[in-house]
């Protein structure tokens, strides 16, 4: 849990060419979010880990909105709350839960989003969860798990049952009854599994209210669009892990929002 008394020591001399660009990943990812429609005023979160420093990730203050968030105002913190850079703010407790659980376990992943948008949630309620009725649900198919809900993530026994359903290779979560949580190795890839599943989760919640029978998908083509997922966005890929989309939605917000960078 973050400790209010714990020491805060100033570090912006000390921020690498590497941390300096993680941290404008991370701000141009709140940036965008936002722009989604996916921000929860200051309740939602997202994470980079720090190239070079293990242990330590950079993380949003509690208390600003998503588009007041930059790269200099991001909290640096290691797994145990201990805030390592200059900031009025505190930590959200929920942060260390999720972020620093799956950060810990999963070092082949560099970049957590958690949010509790509509869609999402809406999705996470429903006892059927995720329908393999779209495209967009199909492609990220076999990247999806499931979490039980155990209360406000405020608890550290949910660490473990948070990884323990994350596994070993899953980078996308439906936490029941509260939200979604996307993870990869770059912020691209993260924004745009979350942006997949966002609109996935869209589509079945508008189709649902049709009140009318969703068309099936034979259980072979699920099976195919599920592979044709892994193999189109896979680094082998002709769309390899989120680089294209990233780079395009970069450009948009330094056309109309660049003051992510400071």
């Amino acid at each position: 849990m973050h400790n209010d008394s714990a020491q805060v020591r100033p570090a912006a001399a000390e921020v690498s060419d590497a941390e300096r660009h993680a941290r404008r990943e991370l701000a141009a990812c709140y940036r965008l979010a936002d722009r989604m429609g996916w921000s929860d005023i200051i309740s939602a979160h997202i994470s980079h880990r720090v190239p070079g420093e293990p242990g330590h990730y950079l993380i949003n203050p509690y208390g600003m909105l998503f588009d007041e968030i930059t790269a200099s105002a991001l909290i640096k913190t290691d797994a145990q709350g201990t805030i390592l850079s200059a900031s009025e703010y505190p930590l959200n407790p929920a942060v260390l839960v999720i972020h620093a659980a799956i950060l810990d376990a999963r070092p082949d992943l560099n970049c957590v989003m958690h949010l509790h948008t509509r869609d999402g949630t809406a999705v996470s309620m429903q006892e059927h969860g995720l329908l393999a009725a779209s495209q967009h649900a199909l492609v990220v198919w076999d990247k999806l798990c499931y979490h039980e809900f155990e209360g406000i993530a405020l608890d550290d026994d949910e660490k473990h049952s948070l990884v323990r359903d994350l596994g070993a290779d899953k980078k996308l979560m439906l936490l029941r009854n509260h939200g979604t949580i996307s993870c990869g190795a770059t912020m691209g890839e993260t924004f745009m599994l979350m942006y997949q599943l966002e609109r996935a989760c869209r589509m079945q919640v508008a189709a649902l209210g049709g009140n009318t029978k969703l068309y099936p998908i034979a259980p072979a083509v699920i099976a195919k669009s599920a592979a044709q997922g892994s193999e189109i966005f896979g680094k082998g890929g002709f769309v390899p892990l989120g680089q294209k989309e990233w780079a395009a939605l970069l450009r948009k917000l330094d056309r109309e929002d660049i003051g992510y960078r400071d």
